[in-house]
């Protein structure tokens, strides 16, 4: 890996945390990053605040291999005791807002990206795309420029993994319902309590288990997470709100989750969004036999990315600590960012070049 590629690499991602970028007000990195594109002499697209190029000999007959990672922040949390935009170096750490989660994923794609931009021999296309609203799934990110990527074949998410190989990734569901019953005076024997009526419900989320388990992600998980109901202390209440998280994985698709709890409660229930769908990439696919030749380990990641609204088998993969996203006072090790590098380059070597 030539030194020159890290330094760069480096020196852009002081830069983006230096600007604030929380998630749907990302126009100050989207600039920076434009501009760092540009001066490499590339071909720059941008919709909103998305950022994307096509390596220079890109062919419509070949391909595509997406390189994504995403440029928008969590906003900094109240334990933090240094300046979140800093952006300063201690004992071969960078500390600052958005170091791990994904900067240093999103600089060492787009340094490996600039290592392939001029080769001629590739089997596959490269397309880099910076994007927005990841952090929170906003449909203005990765799905709002998908159509303009071209003929994905697959992608390489980048998160910090360790550099290991995420081949499956949760889904997530999030469930409104409404248990009914009818008010009346909680004096009197009357009215049908929605609180009672909703407890059947309740328990059946605690205690169901689904009967298929992923081989990478475990069992499908359910847990009741918000409940309002009633108006005051004398009315029996005619309606209990309750919200369930669902945690999904590859052994069901969403709608045969949402069948099956159908199926077994009483109360109205209404997706939220169905957008945050489950991920597997086959064990046998050309980039994860790359990553376990380079002696990576395989996993199946908990946390939910892009990879959610991609159609394509994606790997999802990069440099810094899954642990360290969204806490305070975030790092990442300068050395992982180097080595980031280093393994995407050597993970597409054996890809897009053999």
């Amino acid at each position: 890996m030539p030194e020159e590629l890290y330094t760069q690499a480096l020196a852009l991602l002081q830069k983006l945390i230096a600007t604030p970028s929380f998630s749907k007000e990302e126009a100050g990195t989207a600039a920076i990053l434009n501009e760092f594109l540009k001066k490499k002499g590339i071909t720059v697209h941008q919709e909103l605040n998305n950022i994307w190029a096509f390596n220079r000999y890109y062919d419509k007959a070949k391909p595509t291999l997406l390189l994504n990672s995403h440029h928008d922040t969590v906003k900094p949390n109240a334990g933090y005791t240094r300046d979140p935009f800093a952006a300063t170096i201690e004992s071969g750490k960078l500390f600052g807002l958005g170091s791990n989660d994904a900067g240093g994923c999103l600089v060492s794609l787009m340094a490996t990206f600039l290592h392939f931009y001029e080769r001629q021999d590739l089997k596959y296309n490269l397309v880099l795309a910076a994007t927005a609203e990841e952090e929170i799934s906003g449909r203005n990110g990765i799905e709002l420029i998908l159509p303009r990527l071209g003929n994905i074949a697959a992608a390489i998410v980048g998160e910090p993994t360790e550099m290991h190989l995420a081949i499956a990734e949760k889904g997530l569901l999030v469930l409104d319902c409404v248990a009914k019953g009818k008010a009346g005076h909680a004096a009197r024997e009357e009215g049908v309590n929605a609180i009672y009526a909703a407890l059947p419900d309740i328990e059946w989320f605690k205690s169901y288990r689904f009967e298929k388990e992923s081989e990478h992600l475990g069992p499908v998980k359910m847990t009741v997470s918000l409940i309002n109901a009633g108006t005051q202390h004398n009315v029996v209440p005619d309606t209990c709100h309750f919200t369930v998280d669902v945690r999904l994985t590859d052994a069901y698709s969403m709608e045969e989750v949402l069948e099956v709890i159908k199926q077994h409660v009483k109360a109205d229930v209404t997706p939220r969004s169905t957008r945050l769908k489950p991920s597997a990439i086959p064990k046998h696919h050309p980039l994860v036999q790359a990553g376990i030749e380079l002696g990576r380990k395989t996993y199946g990641s908990p946390t939910t990315s892009d990879q959610a609204l991609l159609p394509v088998p994606s790997l999802k993969m990069g440099p810094g600590f899954s642990g360290r996203s969204h806490m305070a006072d975030e790092y990442i090790y300068l050395h992982e960012i180097e080595e980031g590098i280093s393994l995407y380059i050597k993970l597409l070597e054996k890809v897009i070049i053999n």
